[in-house]
């Protein structure tokens, strides 16, 4: 009876070695890693440099492609949430935007995404209505987002 408790241990212990699923390693890209070596000032600047180029690259291709498919495209992939970042974040709340960015590359298994996905983040959450994190997620998860007041 002793051995087959014995066995039994082993087997359940084996058992659940093997059902662990194993952890890939990210690899961060580049701007994740850049993004993490700045400072507040510099993120800011990056930021907004990062946001006028988008806006810029659209502007061009309207001047010189008018309302194609390509440019549409660009609109619905890239610049759309560009123009509604630059509608919703002024200077004073730049500062709020950068830390859902931190917040965002803060977790590891974010660190190969690409920027545009810490500024769909960033934006999502800065939108939602709650003081805390915990808060905006439970809004965000539910689809209750409401205008602050």
């Amino acid at each position: 009876m002793t051995n087959m408790k014995y066995l039994l241990a082993v087997f359940i212990s084996l058992a659940l070695c093997f059902s662990q699923e194993k952890k890939q390693d990210v690899q961060p890209n580049a701007i994740a890693v850049y993004w993490k070596t700045l400072d507040d000032e510099a993120k800011e600047i990056f930021l907004f440099s990062y946001l006028t180029q988008v806006y810029d690259t659209h502007q061009s291709m309207i001047k010189k492609m008018g309302y194609s498919e390509i440019t549409t495209w660009y609109y619905d992939n890239k610049a759309e949430m560009v123009y509604g970042i630059f509608d919703q974040v002024n200077q004073s709340s730049m500062k709020e935007f950068i830390g859902w960015i931190n917040e965002y590359y803060s977790h590891e298994e974010f660190a190969g995404n690409s920027f545009d996905d810490a500024l769909s983040f960033a934006f999502r959450f800065q939108q939602a209505a709650g003081e805390t994190m915990w808060e905006k997620y439970e809004n965000l998860k539910f689809e209750k987002i409401r205008p602050k007041n």
